[in-house]
């Protein structure tokens, strides 16, 4: 009579476990696959750290656009100058949760990344990136996109941002170049 043989069982028909090459390799396995799956979670971070700063400069954008066009329509010249170089951060409703208010002379070191600050002194709101391996551009030490009001002029030649006679709008627009790498 043949005797059958199962996995996991030796000829003597006694059960034996993982040898030492077995379990090392399921480990090396798992420990790749970790890998990778820590690599995309990071990534996945990153793009929605870029989405969110994106969509508070956007709806930043849109606020001092309306206050503008409140000013312009009641003929408040003075609240239409007041626009450049203003905090832009009180022109929202609601301000978001990680904006850490109005700061003068604030130690980057002691601020938690992934939120945003008006310095006072430089009248520059700043976004300091949490994600800084997929952030690029913008003020290092640490990293971080800084952005100004400015006017935008009505003028022939091609750079809106010159000055003129006539404001044509108001735009927040990023002080140096920055890019989220996707």
């Amino acid at each position: 009579m043949v005797e059958r043989v199962s996995a996991g069982k030796r000829f003597d028909g006694k059960a034996r476990g993982f040898s030492l090459l077995e379990l090392v390799v399921v480990i090396v396995i798992i420990s790749i696959l970790a890998v990778v799956l820590i690599s995309r979670l990071s990534r996945i971070q990153a793009a929605a750290e870029a989405a969110a700063m994106e969509s508070v400069a956007g709806t930043l954008r849109s606020a001092v656009g309306i206050k503008l066009a409140e000013y312009y329509v009641s003929g408040n010249e003075r609240g239409i100058r007041s626009l450049a170089g203003s905090n832009p951060m009180n022109q929202l409703a609601q301000k978001p949760k990680n904006y850490l208010g109005e700061l003068r002379k604030p130690n980057l070191s002691n601020l938690a990344k992934g939120n945003w600050y008006f310095d006072k002194d430089r009248r520059i709101l700043i976004y300091l990136a949490n994600n800084t391996e997929y952030f690029s551009g913008g003020k290092s030490n640490p990293q971080r996109a800084r952005f100004v009001v400015r006017f935008v002029y009505n003028n022939n030649n091609k750079n809106s941002y010159r000055r003129s006679n006539s404001v044509a709008g108001v735009d927040l627009v990023s002080v140096e170049p920055y890019k989220w790498k996707r």
